[in-house]
C-alpha cells in the first residue's frame, strides 16, 4: 500500500460538543449491550474505540440528554448495519438485504408486530422507533421512513455492485453517496436535536436544498478521505477516493487531492448560499437558523470526531499543500 498523506481540513464553523457527551456515550454502550449488538469482547473494545456517541454529541450540541441517547443509539445502529452491508456477506446479496431492509421498514411502519423476533438490529430499530414517536408527528414520521427507504435501497445499489463486481464511476458515486452515507435521515433528526418545526414549503426550497446536499457531501467526502485506505484494503470500491482513482487511473495521493478540491468547493457554496437564505417570517427564521446551526455542526463535528474521537478509521491527517 502506497504511503499517503490526508491533509487537515477547516473550516469557518464553530466546533461544539454537547454537554452530556460522557453520560450518552456510557449510556450507548450499555444499550448496544443490552440489544446484543456486540456478541464478543473484541466486539466490545472495537466499540468503545469508536466512540459512535461522541459524533452524536458533536454534530447535536443542543440535544437534551434524552434525545441525545437516542440520537446515539440510532448513529450506532446505522454504523452497525453499514459494518454488517460492507464487511459482511449480506453486503453482497442485493435480494437477501432487500428482505431484511424491508423488514425493517415494516418496523417503522407498524407492520411487525413482534420485532424482537427479527434479531438484534430490528429489535434495536424498534426500540428506538418507539422512544422517537412521542416527539414525533405523523408528517414527520412519514418524512423519516421515506428518507430510511432511500437509505436501504443505497445499500441495495452497493450490495448489486459487490456482487456483480462493479466499481462505480465518479459521477454515479457522487449521485448516490449522499443516500448511502444515511446523513439525510440524520437531518432528518434536527427536529428532535433542536425543536425546529421548518414547514415543506421551506425545507424543500432550492437554496435549503442545496445547503443540506452541500452538507452531505462534505460530511461523507470527508468520510472518504479518511477512510479510503481501510476500505482499499478491504476490497471495498464505495469511496470517493478510490473511484477517482480508478476511473482516472490515478495514485492514491492525487486521488485523495482531487476530493479535497471537491470538499473545499463544497464548503465554498455552503457557505455562500448561508448568506444568501430567504427570509420567511420572524419565526421560521428563527428556526431555520437552528437547523444551520446543526448543519456547521455536522461538517466541523464529524471531522472532529474523525481526528479526535474515534479510533474506527486509524488515520491521523497532517498539514501538506494540495493543488486548487
Amino acid at each position: 500500500m502506497q504511503q499517503i498523506q490526508l491533509p487537515r481540513m477547516s473550516y469557518p464553523f464553530p466546533s461544539l460538543v454537547n454537554q452530556f457527551a460522557e453520560q450518552a456515550n456510557d449510556q450507548n454502550t450499555l444499550w448496544a449491550q443490552t440489544f446484543g449488538l456486540l456478541k464478543t469482547e473484541a466486539a466490545l473494545a472495537r466499540f468503545r474505540k469508536a466512540k459512535f456517541a461522541w459524533l452524536v454529541a458533536r454534530t447535536f450540541p443542543n440535544a437534551r440528554y434524552e434525545e441525545l441517547c437516542i440520537l446515539a443509539n440510532f448513529n450506532t445502529w446505522l454504523f452497525l448495519h453499514d459494518d454488517l452491508c460492507d464487511e459482511a456477506q449480506l453486503g453482497k446479496q442485493a435480494s437477501d438485504l432487500q428482505a431484511v431492509t424491508d423488514y425493517f421498514t415494516e418496523i417503522l411502519t407498524g407492520e411487525i408486530a413482534e420485532p424482537d423476533r427479527g434479531g438484534p438490529f430490528a429489535a434495536a430499530l424498534a426500540d428506538i422507533w418507539q422512544r422517537i414517536l412521542p416527539f414525533s408527528l405523523p408528517a414527520w414520521r412519514l418524512r423519516f421512513i421515506r428518507s430510511m427507504e432511500e437509505y436501504f435501497k443505497a445499500c441495495r445499489w452497493e450490495a448489486n455492485n459487490r456482487a456483480q463486481g462493479l466499481a462505480p464511476g465518479v459521477a454515479d458515486y457522487v449521485i448516490m453517496r449522499p443516500y448511502t452515507g444515511a446523513l439525510f435521515v440524520d437531518l432528518e433528526l434536527i427536529p428532535l436535536s433542536d425543536r425546529t418545526d421548518l414547514p415543506d414549503h421551506v425545507l424543500q426550497h432550492s437554496m435549503v436544498q442545496r445547503l443540506a446536499l452541500a452538507c452531505n457531501n462534505i460530511v461523507c467526502w470527508t468520510n472518504d478521505i479518511m477512510s479510503c485506505r481501510k476500505e482499499a484494503e478491504q476490497g471495498d470500491v464505495h469511496n470517493l477516493v478510490l473511484a477517482i482513482m480508478h476511473e482516472r487511473n490515478l495514485p492514491m495521493q492525487d486521488a485523495i487531492n482531487e476530493t479535497v478540491r471537491m470538499h473545499d468547493e463544497e464548503v465554498r457554496i455552503f457557505a455562500a448560499l448561508e448568506k444568501l437564505l430567504p427570509s420567511f417570517d420572524p419565526v421560521t427564521d428563527e428556526e431555520l437558523l437552528r437547523y444551520v446551526g446543526v448543519l456547521r455542526s455536522w461538517i466541523t463535528g464529524n471531522y472532529d470526531w474523525s481526528v479526535l474521537d474515534t479510533g474506527r478509521y486509524q488515520a491521523t491527517p497532517v498539514p501538506v499543500t494540495t493543488p486548487r
